[in-house]
């Protein structure tokens, strides 16, 4: 099992597929990094010579964020927005979507699940249906 950058490679991965594992890197900047460090694409990590990792490693501590200082920066990003009270802040702030999506339809993946407001119980129904005036008024509390 390789280790770069505080991830653990598996051995049995493609080197291409591996470096997907980092937080920000994607299917096309590993490519690019395997491109610049010269490593067959379809070599396993378990193939991989001391050389090649410590290329791969020098070409992402130089020229990417990723992992933690990523994420930091992200973070950082949004407690600014927070901070100068920005719409996009407030919205993050609310959970909902910040890129002017509407919400009354759609959005449940950001909103979450459904919250049903004012729904009554069978019974209370069956009561109001009686004519009792008790049970109205406790209903409609």
């Amino acid at each position: 099992m390789a280790r770069i950058l505080g991830v653990n490679l598996s051995d049995n991965h493609k080197v291409e597929y591996a470096l997907t594992l980092f937080y920000g890197i994607g299917w096309t900047l590993s490519g690019k990094i395997i491109d610049q460090a010269k490593v067959d694409k379809k070599k396993r990590v378990k193939d991989l010579t001391e050389d090649d990792l410590k290329k791969i490693t020098t070409i992402i501590e130089k020229n990417y964020k990723v992992e933690g200082d990523l994420r930091e920066e992200l973070n950082e990003n949004l407690k600014r927005l927070r901070e100068i009270a920005s719409y996009r802040g407030s919205r993050h702030e609310k959970g909902l979507p910040v890129r002017g999506q509407r919400t009354r339809s759609n959005a449940r993946t950001k909103r979450g699940k459904r919250k049903t407001i004012g729904a009554l119980k069978k019974e209370v129904w069956a009561k109001l249906e009686q004519g009792k005036p008790a049970v109205a008024a406790e209903a409609k509390k």
